[in-house]
């Protein structure tokens, strides 16, 4: 569902992204590991199509479609959706009114904000005043309204203290279908509901392991990436040797 082919990115006179090939399949979860300053957040903000971040070569497609030229907004209505590591604070602007701009009709907020122990800061104006798991939960609940088919993480746990991370764990397993359980009937064969969802997600610190499941991981080191692997292995290796060496091994 979502395929990025030989994608170069620039940011202002810098190439920042370097041939980067990545596929993520109708409901896969993918960790992106790397340190800091090494492209992460960059690839996620071209995927959501801000145009600071310019393709100088290759191409993203989402569902069929080529995006790699198209707006914020004309991916958002396709169903992309991501969570900041650092979004802004606006004055003025209630998190209740945002929650609404990113809803479908019909969407209940206020049984989401009940959802996400955050019914208390839907008349606040948005993340003004904000410990960093109250940002991230208000983050999660415009998601949820949103409800995209791709969900784009930045660093969930950062900033975040242990008992918000749980919370934010299980809600972005809520919003991948991680949580879908097997089918009651004993007498057939159990089948978990079939994930449509994807996501991608970034980390530095792996802490966010602890709390969700995912399929595949990489690790994206001065603008390119290496070394795919299962998640947890991907960490492990990173622990034991650091990034650099874990891509030049993978090299």
């Amino acid at each position: 569902m979502l395929a990025i082919e030989d994608l170069q990115v620039k940011l202002g006179d810098k190439e920042i992204l370097k041939h980067i090939n990545l596929e993520i399949k109708t409901g896969e979860t993918h960790i992106l590991f790397g340190p800091n300053g090494s492209g992460k957040t960059s690839l996620l903000m071209t995927i959501m199509g801000y145009p600071q971040y310019r393709v100088t070569a290759g191409k993203i497609l989402f569902k069929g479609h080529d995006i790699t030229h198209m707006s914020v907004n004309e991916r958002s209505r396709l169903g992309i959706g991501m969570s900041y590591q650092r979004p802004p604070s606006i004055k003025g602007l209630k998190t209740r009114q945002m929650v609404q701009i990113c809803a479908h009709d019909g969407v209940d907020v206020e049984g989401l904000a009940r959802q996400m122990n955050f019914s208390d800061f839907l008349d606040r104006d948005i993340n003004v005043g904000f410990s960093g798991g109250e940002i991230k939960r208000s983050e999660l609940l415009q998601l949820m309204a949103q409800d995209p088919d791709l969900l784009l993480f930045d660093e969930p746990e950062s900033g975040v203290d242990i008992e918000n991370i749980a919370l934010i764990g299980t809600t972005i397993n809520h919003l991948l279908q991680r949580d879908l359980k097997p089918t009651a009937d004993k007498s057939k064969k159990q089948v978990v509901k079939e994930r449509t969802r994807m996501g991608l997600i970034i980390t530095h610190t792996g802490f966010i392991l602890d709390y969700i499941t995912a399929d595949k991981g990489q690790v994206l080191y001065d603008g390119v990436l290496a070394c795919k692997s299962y998640p947890h292995a991907i960490f492990k290796q990173i622990k034991e040797v650091g990034y650099e060496e874990c891509v030049r091994c993978a090299s």
